[in-house]
């Protein structure tokens, strides 16, 4: 489990894809307790298993399913990735709870100067949009964020400097795509309320 409080970015180091899978390896300014080979890590939100470590460095293994649901198998050498470390009992739960499991893509559709903050508006489909309220929560590329505006076909949310300091978000401009994880406690309501099975 994972908070949406990205505690580093990361850097790009490599991304091979294939039509079974890729790799992907992350470089990173070490943490005070260093990452353990088998350790889950949220990289732009995605849950990933750290396959091997080296200091400062590690390598995932990208399924399938990974590369067709999220915007992983597009990140170029060089980009920048959000990490959170996996949620451990006693920790602050300073965002909202995420699986690190992806619900699909957004796309950014504009970007708007709001005094000191910034206006993200995003595309998606709108089987993501339904699973979204005004005011409630969402993932963007593992960020914990609050939807200032939802539609039929995309949402809103509004960026303060500190995020824009301290993650990607200060890096992505119109047309780059964004990992979504909708509020988990919304997906339930939803599946509850619906007859799906």
């Amino acid at each position: 489990m994972f908070t949406g409080l990205i505690t580093r970015l990361g850097g790009v180091e490599s991304v091979e894809t294939g039509e079974s899978g890729g790799t992907l390896v992350i470089t990173h300014e070490p943490w005070d307790e260093p990452v353990e080979e088998g350790e889950s890590i949220a990289v732009n939100g995605c849950c990933l298993t750290a396959s091997s470590v080296e200091s400062g460095r590690f390598r995932c293994e990208l399924l399938k399913e990974t590369l067709d649901r999220t915007s992983l198998g597009q990140e170029g050498s060089g980009g920048q990735v959000n990490l959170e470390r996996a949620l451990r009992v006693g920790d602050r739960l300073g965002g909202h709870i995420l699986s690190g499991h992806i619900d699909g893509v957004a796309e950014v559709s504009a970007i708007r100067e709001r005094g000191r903050d910034r206006e993200f508006s995003f595309t998606c489909a709108e089987n993501l949009a339904e699973g979204m309220v005004l005011k409630g929560s969402i993932a963007c590329d593992g960020i914990s964020l609050t939807l200032t505006d939802v539609k039929a076909s995309g949402f809103a949310v509004h960026i303060i400097p500190y995020t824009l300091e301290h993650t990607n978000l200060g890096t992505r401009k119109a047309g780059d795509r964004v990992n979504i994880e909708i509020d988990m406690i919304g997906k339930y309501v939803k599946k509850y309320l619906s007859d799906e099975s």
